[in-house]
């Protein structure tokens, strides 16, 4: 009994993991896009981000990014929910992931 709870625990746990790790992985293609924004165009930026996204088998609405650049800064963002399932349960974790750095 006590093997096939901790085998529960571990499948979850990794079905958990995943998502928050991709969620990391998404934040830290952004962090590295306003690193060399200063030199990079905002359409060359949106595609390497959607690019990203669709690799790392994020939802459709992780594709909806937003960048700002005014003359001394850049912001990167985006919004979507992944759906966590568990068992007799699903939840929707919501990210929001922003990142904002000087040009």
């Amino acid at each position: 009994m006590t093997m096939l709870i901790v085998a529960a625990v571990l499948y979850f746990g990794v079905n958990i993991a995943d998502v928050y790790w991709r969620a990391y992985e998404f934040k830290d293609d952004m962090r590295q896009q306003v690193e060399f924004a200063k030199n990079v165009s905002n359409d060359s930026i949106l595609s390497h981000l959607r690019a990203a996204a669709d690799s790392l088998g994020l939802p459709d609405d992780a594709q909806a990014i937003a960048i700002h650049r005014t003359q001394s800064s850049i912001s990167i963002e985006a919004e979507y929910d992944e759906r966590i399932e568990l068992p007799m349960h699903a939840t929707l974790v919501h990210f929001h992931p922003r990142v904002v750095g000087p040009l």
